[in-house]
């Protein structure tokens, strides 16, 4: 394995991925409304309309995002379509799977055709960040609301359907396998940079599915007897993760009122995972964070153990589901640490005598940003929350705005 020194490439087999991630999302949409019908057919309507609204709240504000990028985009990187038309789709929810198919074909041409292949293959790399960025919010914001959502009304009518654990359990993966895959496309920005090996990607996915796990499981056994009681825990664990991004002063969106829509999605991400916001050292912000959600997701767990009655046998099963949840979050943990120690892609750097970034215990100087990227065709979004993840200090700040384009 080498570090890479040019713009990673697009071929035959990231197309068809990409294409894999069109389909995905078209049949998470159909799947959604078909498991919203059964529930309005069962004699559920308000579970149907529950989940209808977490849809619609989350595809609004991945709308809304999606939109404001394109009118903040440069004119040569947006699509040969009419304004009024992209409005139209955005309106309509259509959107996203619009840049989805944007992407294909501009991907097609990077895949088959010989003219101006550079020129495509930045185009291509601009694109896929906001897609990867836009399934980030679409993932946290819908799926992991769907996921407890669901495993409440499993446990609640003690009884599940091959789909839905099928349903579930494609969940559970599309949620860590997006947050992988957003940080393979922050580290894109990095110059000189060793790409996640195999073995470090599944770690970095194991790790996320087992935080979350038992998260999703906490929150769903206290709705189960406080279902109430959930959201109000959730509107002021959410408004506290708010303040916090707002106190850390994010600069993602182009102006101050899209930035508190951009602070509102991340809260919601942080109510169910880590995500980093802010530049300078990030253990102790991860270390405060993992703190705070370890003891909450355990108070919520203590909590249905203590308000269920104790001839209730129709739940017995799940004492030792719940005695596995807090191992599950701390193997979680440990392997993070085993990541950072000893998987992530800086411990070969560090052997062979160079720098690279610390993004989980420090800044580094010798972190170097991509500079052979034309200033127009950097995607502005997610180079600056490169810099935020992988923590510049300040002389690394002043070379990356010299050398590669500002922000």
């Amino acid at each position: 394995m080498s570090p890479r020194t040019a713009p990673p490439r697009f071929g035959p087999l990231q197309l068809a991925l990409a294409a894999a991630g069109t389909a995905a999302a078209t049949l998470d949409l159909f799947m959604d409304g078909w498991v919203a019908a059964q529930y309005a057919r069962s004699g559920h309507p308000g579970w149907a309309a529950l989940s209808l609204a977490l849809l619609a709240v989350a595809s609004a504000a991945a709308q809304a995002c999606s939109w404001l990028w394109l009118r903040s985009d440069p004119p040569a990187l947006r699509p040969a379509v009419p304004a009024v038309l992209l409005a139209a789709l955005h309106l309509l929810q259509l959107g996203f799977f619009f840049r989805c198919l944007y992407a294909l074909k501009v991907g097609w041409r990077v895949c088959w055709a010989k003219a101006e292949e550079e020129d495509e293959q930045r185009h291509m790399a601009f694109i896929s960040h906001d897609i990867s960025m836009l399934r980030l919010f679409e993932t946290f914001l819908e799926n992991t609301p769907q996921l407890t959502l669901l495993l409440y009304i499993i446990l609640r009518t003690n009884k599940a359907e091959i789909s839905q654990g099928l349903g579930m359990g494609t969940a559970f993966l599309c949620v860590s396998w997006s947050l992988l895959d957003y940080h393979q496309s922050l580290r894109s920005f990095l110059q000189d940079k060793y790409e996640l090996s195999r073995g470090s990607s599944i770690i970095f996915f194991l790790w996320n599915l087992f935080l979350i796990c038992p998260r999703i499981l906490a929150l769903a056994l206290f709705a189960l007897l406080w279902p109430y009681g959930l959201a109000v825990h959730f509107s002021l664990v959410w408004l506290a993760m708010f303040l916090w991004v707002s106190l850390q002063g994010t600069d993602f969106m182009e102006s101050p009122g899209p930035e508190q829509l951009y602070r509102a999605m991340v809260a919601v991400i942080l109510y169910f995972s880590w995500f980093n916001v802010a530049r300078g050292r990030t253990l102790h912000r991860s270390i405060i964070y993992h703190g705070f959600i370890l003891v909450d997701s355990t108070l919520l767990g203590l909590a249905w153990l203590w308000g269920r009655a104790p001839e209730e046998e129709e739940h017995s099963y799940l004492i030792p589901v719940v005695s596995a949840a807090l191992p599950c979050y701390l193997l979680g943990l440990a392997l993070r640490v085993t990541y950072y120690k000893w998987l992530h892609p800086n411990v070969r750097v560090r052997q062979e005598g160079r720098c690279d970034e610390v993004d989980a215990s420090g800044g580094s100087d010798g972190v170097e940003f991509r500079s052979f990227l034309e200033p127009d065709l950097v995607n502005r979004r997610m180079q600056w929350l490169a810099q935020t993840h992988f923590s510049l200090s300040q002389p690394a700040q002043q070379h990356f705005l010299n050398g590669a384009g500002a922000v």
